[in-house]
Formats: structure tokens, C-alpha cells, sequence
């Protein structure tokens, strides 16, 4: 089976994120979930960290997947 991942980058590299999306949504629709999820939480929460964002993101389906960050390519 074929899983869709979103990496959510970051500027500091141990602050990356990759999580699952959710069987029923199109990238386009992922991506705008996502967004809208992220700006929520900014909004509501100036104080925010990860975990409530991944809560956020957990709410709607997206899963958290642990990974290694490779060597760079460029």
C-alpha cells in the first residue's frame, strides 16, 4: 500500500517533521488542512511547541512518523 507523507520543514534542521496523511485526503487538500491546522494553533496559542501542534495534527488524522535526516543533497 502507497502512503502519502508531508515533510514539514523548519529552518533548524532538529525541528523537521514528517507525518502521515490520511488515506482520504488529496495532496492539495493536505496541504490546506495542514496550513490551516499550524496557523489555528499560532493564533490561539502564541506559546505553542510541537506538541500542540501535533496534537492539532493528530485530531484531524495526520500521524507523526520518526525518521533520520540524511546528508544534504546540494
Amino acid at each position: 500500500m502507497n502512503q502519502k507523507m508531508m515533510i514539514l520543514p523548519a529552518s533548524r534542521s532538529d525541528a523537521i517533521r514528517l507525518v502521515r496523511v490520511p488515506d482520504d485526503f488529496e495532496s492539495h487538500e493536505a496541504y490546506r488542512r495542514v496550513t490551516g491546522l499550524i496557523a489555528a494553533v499560532e493564533e490561539s496559542n502564541p506559546g505553542h511547541d510541537w506538541d500542540d501542534i501535533q496534537a492539532a495534527l493528530e485530531d484531524q488524522g495526520f500521524e507523526p512518523v520518526e525518521f533520520i535526516l540524511g546528508p544534504a543533497l546540494d
